[in-house]
């Protein structure tokens, strides 16, 4: 079955994939593709809607990115978002202009009222809240565009051509904050493009097991598994697609949660798939001596998984493969294109020049986090793995601040596993995203059976989220943090004081390191 496609084209926006999440959860197939795309490629993928994205540069700039205009003679309906809309407007012979005294740069959020007579606010409140973020604005309008919505600031906040289809915000309609912003994208999808809504996670569970079949062939691949939600998830994938051509490598790196590394086993002892454990925590260990500074930690730890994974697929015979369960905001992170290297994952910004396989594959690399747990239960995954609590490849070694010892690996691990059992018993294990705990670097002095104490200080973290590109700190009651903080003082040894992390993503990240 040949589905509608929608295409967008990035001009180097942080939310290009954000988009293509929110068009996906439409139950609409899309793709993402550079604004360099040939128009003549455009045309031959016969999109039934094209979404431009946001980006950080000025569109009247000669060095700013810029399509051919006969994207707009192709008859296809349009949606320009932020730098996407200004292009628009330049495009067609608008003008934009610096933010000035009258027309001031908008950022955060803005109430703007809406003309619902225009197909893309059909239906919705004339008053909302948009998220802004742009320094420039639209200062005169094409022929044959009005505008449809505008904040006190900002008189062009959307604008149209409904007879041609085109469409501009200068908001951001696919992120959280936008209070409309997932109606308006449906607005476009539906009512302008004419989509139909016939693409789910099973078809991108089909098409990615059909992908991997025909580029593995009659090959081997090696997996990286760590046991969490994403390797998990990408391991039914592959083995489904490739069977018993599948080896399952799970590195035990000494750096993981109290007994995960028998708990992993044990999930996968009976799932029918080729599962090698590897007990390799004194290598990690001793290579991670005396390093404290966190981007040298998680490169460290890369570079060492890929060597293990090398000598372990000598063992099982030529490998061409390696697969990894890599997901979208660990590329973001690890500096995608042109994106900021916010942190190196071991398993995209760690790994090193050289890998001995003839390629990478991850399949799970443009999905968010919800995404992945939508396609494992799609597979048929259990359900234990799919609500796993997620857990970095380096694992405990980014929540120790400073060197990592065994000391304080046994330390945090028992911290943590108490901290993640009282969650359980308060039942809050699905309503927070994910949470943890932190070995600071920091001793203070405390009293304990009237005697001085000079230990750690153990930070807890739990945040709320839905694509772990953004998340607010979970408010814990203090009846759940009170339980957690006096059993771990009376239960874990060198712990003297218990803090609490209430910093969002951003400014923060959700590891600490």
């Amino acid at each position: 079955m040949k589905h509608q496609k929608v295409l967008i084209l990035d001009f180097g926006g942080q939310y290009n994939q954000l988009i293509a999440r929110r068009v996906r959860e439409h139950k609409i197939y899309c793709e993402v593709k550079s604004y360099k795309t040939p128009i003549d490629e455009i045309r031959q993928m016969n999109p039934q809607g094209i979404i431009f994205t946001g980006g950080p540069n000025s569109v009247y700039l000669d060095s700013s990115p810029k399509m051919d205009k006969e994207i707009f003679e192709l008859g296809v309906p349009i949606l320009g978002i932020c730098y996407g809309a200004q292009f628009m407007v330049y495009g067609l012979g608008g003008k934009i202009e610096k933010a000035n005294d009258t027309a001031v740069a908008e950022f955060g959020r803005t109430d703007c009222q809406f003309d619902t007579k225009s197909l893309l606010f059909k239906g919705l409140k004339k008053k909302s809240v948009v998220w802004m973020s742009h320094n420039d604005h639209i200062a005169t309008l094409p022929e044959g565009f009005k505008a449809i919505c505008h904040s006190d600031k900002c008189p062009y906040g959307a604008i149209e051509n409904a007879q041609k289809k085109l469409y501009g915000t200068q908001f951001h309609p696919e992120v959280n904050h936008t209070e409309q912003g997932f109606d308006m994208l449906g607005n476009f999808l539906y009512n302008v493009c004419g989509c139909v809504g016939d693409w789910t996670m099973e078809e991108y569970a089909q098409t990615a097991i059909r992908d991997i079949r025909a580029k593995v062939g009659s090959g081997k691949a090696l997996l990286a598994l760590s046991g969490g939600v994403d390797s998990s998830v990408a391991c039914k994938l592959l083995a489904k697609a490739i069977g018993s051509q599948l080896t399952c490598i799970f590195v035990d790196h000494g750096l993981m949660r109290k007994n995960e590394g028998d708990e992993v086993e044990a999930a996968f002892a009976d799932s029918g798939v080729n599962f090698v454990r590897v007990n390799a925590g004194e290598r990690f260990i001793s290579k991670l001596k005396g390093v404290a500074e966190p981007e040298a930690k998680r490169k460290i730890i890369g570079e060492e998984f890929i060597r293990v994974f090398e000598e372990e697929a000598k063992k099982i015979g030529k490998v061409d493969y390696l697969v990894q369960g890599t997901i979208y905001p660990d590329v973001i992170e690890s500096g995608a294109g042109d994106a900021a290297v916010i942190k190196s994952h071991h398993n995209v910004g760690g790994l090193p020049d050289y890998v001995d396989f003839k390629e990478i594959i991850e399949p799970l690399r443009m999905l968010f986090k919800d995404e992945v747990r939508v396609l494992g239960l799609a597979l048929g995954l259990d359900e234990k793995l799919v609500w796993r609590q997620p857990f970095p490849g380096p694992g405990l070694a980014i929540r120790i601040i400073g060197e990592i010892t065994p000391e304080k690996i046994a330390i945090l691990q028992d911290a943590d596993a108490v901290f993640r059992e009282e969650i359980a018993k308060a039942r809050l294990d699905r309503e927070i995203n994910q949470y943890f705990a932190v070995l600071t670097n920091m001793r203070s002095v405390g009293v304990m059976g009237d005697g001085r104490t000079y230990d750690y200080t153990l930070a807890l973290r739990g945040v709320s989220t839905t694509d772990f590109m953004t998340a607010d700190f979970s408010r814990i009651p203090y009846d759940v943090l009170e339980t957690v903080s006096r059993r771990i003082v009376n239960e874990v040894k060198h712990i003297n004081r218990i803090v609490y992390d209430i910093t969002s993503k951003p400014p923060a990240t959700i590891e600490w390191e």
